[in-house]
């Protein structure tokens, strides 16, 4: 017992409170892991490297999904045990927290199912992007990964043209953080269209699509979104100029 039993719960709650702060720290290192598996897949995606069957990227990623679960549901169980024990009166007993904490996560992780994690939003969104950027580099799809097998082949043709070209339409420079057009499919340096946009709305007109032959009249911010597969494209492009220079030199 406690030498001071006024004190329970309260110097216990303090405690807690300070190592969910650095448990809620970890999720960020988490989080974190899950961006650095996604552009690290994007990447070898882009450069067409061949890593072999010892690095999967997928299974990488659902580890990340799993251990994000596992520390949020642990999060959630320390915090239910803390609301019992303020709400509770325990008088003189000292309640058995590690037995609380864990009874409350088993019943947790009862519901857990390994299926869940590759329905994870992030997850998800990780395959969407590892496809999109095959399909712009024009790499075989695992049957199993094409959500999208009904697109007319056109359009990807389209977006497999544009990631060839990195000249800004408006500008004329090599685009640094472009995004595409998703009716028509060009891409374009951010800051330059968003002018035009901005600019012509304000003078409640219809922004053109810039880009020479296009009959897209009527662009709207809402229509752009990043092409990340692009960007990359673009930046190894650079660096492998930039080492070709050093070699030269």
């Amino acid at each position: 017992m406690p030498e001071n039993s006024d004190d329970f719960p309260w110097v216990f709650v303090n405690n807690v409170d300070h190592a969910l702060s650095s448990l809620q720290t970890c999720e960020a290192y988490i989080v974190a892991g899950m961006q650095s598996v996604t552009n690290t897949a994007l990447d070898l995606v882009v450069t067409q490297t061949d890593i072999g069957d010892d690095y999967n990227m997928e299974e990488l990623m659902s580890e990340y999904v799993e251990m994000n679960r596992d520390l949020n549901q642990y999060i959630t169980a320390v915090e239910a045990t803390i609301n019992q024990v303020k709400d509770k009166n325990y008088l003189n007993l000292t309640p058995d927290l590690k037995a609380l904490v864990e009874e409350k996560l088993v019943a947790l992780k009862r519901g857990n199912k390994e299926e869940d994690l590759k329905k994870d939003d992030r997850f998800v969104q990780f395959r969407k992007q590892l496809r999109d950027a095959k399909k712009q580099c024009g790499l075989p799809i695992d049957p199993d990964d094409d959500d999208d097998s009904e697109e007319q082949i056109d359009e990807d043709m389209i977006v497999t043209q544009s990631q060839t070209n990195f000249i800004c339409p408006i500008t004329q420079l090599e685009m640094k953080k472009p995004v595409k057009n998703k009716v028509c499919g060009h891409t374009y340096e951010e800051e330059a269209i968003r002018r035009i946009v901005e600019s012509k709305h304000k003078r409640k007109k219809k922004a053109c699509c810039p880009k020479v032959g296009c009959s897209h009249a009527d662009v709207k911010l809402t229509d752009l979104v990043q092409d990340v597969v692009l960007r990359k494209a673009i930046e190894n492009h650079r660096r492998m100029a930039d080492s070709q220079k050093k070699l030269s030199h």
